[in-house]
């Protein structure tokens, strides 16, 4: 847990108008590449937190709208803070068809705080972008009493580990650093302490979870596009980039027939807000 942290210390602590700005470099590979949150884990959490046309949703770092659209189809009311300029282009022109979006550019941090008004606060692999000491507050404070917080979560596409230890030897010679594999026990792991982390914030309660996990295939072009979409390849300077991704396509077309089978997890956690009875008492 202490390892996760840190982590999320370390994003929330980068200096805002970078964050801002960090995804921009791959927000169309983003839109392309990243997976959707698959169908049947969005309909699990409409009927657990009972979401309907009445309902008003809050949405913090939408990014290109990756969860917003399936959201947007029950027809209650979302608005979207997603601070990337490009995000934000991208989310407008992905939920145009819906009049119940309206996204905003700027940040939750920067969002001025509209108390108890949403039924649902919900991030989409965005939250560990905020400092749990600004997050969880403003978030509970932005629901109305007993309104629940979302979270969802799409974890790394993974090979399997046969094809990761092929790919591996590429890893060591280029950026042994990135060398790195999850399991499914690895990930699942780490998804409970993110989901412990909102009741430990003493906001929150009732904590609810489920997961998803689906297969799909990726062309070597589709998956480098969406490594490209990894902070940690974001950050790598272009050379060391160009080496590894042409090692990578040499092994996986070599190797694989050109594509990738892989999988991911995708993952709901629903806790309810704290009642201000409960926390002053």
């Amino acid at each position: 847990m202490e390892n996760l942290k840190q982590a999320i210390i370390s994003y929330s602590s980068t200096d805002l108008k970078q964050r801002k700005h960090w995804y921009s470099p791959a927000a169309e590979a983003y839109n392309q590449a990243r997976p959707c949150y698959p169908q049947n884990l969005i309909s699990q959490v409409v009927e657990l937190v009972q979401l309907s046309t009445d309902s008003k949703i809050l949405e913090v770092g939408c990014g290109p709208g990756t969860a917003t659209v399936g959201i947007a189809q029950l027809g209650c009311s979302v608005i979207c803070l997603e601070p990337n300029p490009d995000f934000f282009r991208l989310a407008q022109q992905n939920c145009q068809p819906y009049s119940n979006v309206e996204i905003q550019n700027t940040s939750f941090e920067e969002w001025e705080l509209k108390p108890f008004e949403f039924d649902a606060v919900l991030a989409a692999s965005s939250f560990h972008w905020i400092s749990p000491e600004v997050g969880y507050p403003k978030a509970a404070n932005a629901l109305k009493e007993n309104g629940y917080l979302i979270l969802l979560w799409n974890k790394e596409l993974q090979p399997s580990y046969e094809v990761y230890q092929s790919l591996s030897q590429v890893y060591q010679l280029h950026t042994p650093s990135l060398d790195r594999y999850e399991d499914q026990k690895t990930q699942e792991h780490i998804l409970r302490q993110l989901g412990n982390m909102s009741i430990d914030s003493g906001q929150f309660k009732n904590l609810r979870t489920g997961q998803v996990i689906s297969e799909v295939t990726y062309t070597v072009d589709e998956y480098l596009t969406l490594l490209n979409t990894y902070s940690p390849y974001i950050k790598l300077d272009p050379e060391t980039k160009e080496s590894l991704f042409l090692g990578l396509r040499r092994c996986i077309e070599d190797n694989f027939g050109g594509s990738l089978q892989l999988s991911y997890i995708s993952a709901f956690h629903i806790a309810q807000k704290v009642t201000s009875e409960v926390r002053e008492s």
